[in-house]
């Protein structure tokens, strides 16, 4: 029943504005809808609802991720909008953040405004 359901992503914000600015202005995505209980926006087919919580304090590890065809001009597309990727310690493309797994799997990781971890991937399967 549910392998069939769209799936719905959540997100966490101080401040609507700042998030709006980033998702639509920066990233591209289209708003469906905002009222005083969520920002609704719309990326690659998938709903996502970023609700305002005053003292919401960011979780470890990647929230949202998108499957891209190539990770290192998605990072590139990034920078160029003023979004700098992570460098983390075990990525060995320091330049760009693109971490490379043995498997030939790439990621890059991005936060949002409110230190939401984000990520670009291609791991070769299901592109689209």
């Amino acid at each position: 029943m549910l392998d069939r359901a769209p799936i719905v992503g959540f997100l966490f914000t101080t401040d609507y504005a700042r998030a709006r600015a980033f998702y639509e202005g920066i990233l591209g995505f289209r708003v469906e809808s905002q009222d005083a209980f969520a920002l609704v926006i719309r990326a690659g087919g998938t709903r996502v609802r970023i609700s305002r919580v005053p003292d919401f304090q960011p979780v470890q590890g990647t929230v949202l991720g998108w499957e891209v065809p190539d990770v290192p001009n998605a990072a590139r597309w990034l920078r160029e909008r003023g979004v700098e990727t992570e460098k983390y310690p075990f990525v060995e493309d320091s330049d760009l953040g693109v971490w490379r797994a043995p498997g030939g799997a790439e990621v890059a990781w991005f936060k949002d405004p409110d230190g939401n971890v984000l990520s670009l991937s291609n791991t070769g399967a299901g592109q689209a």
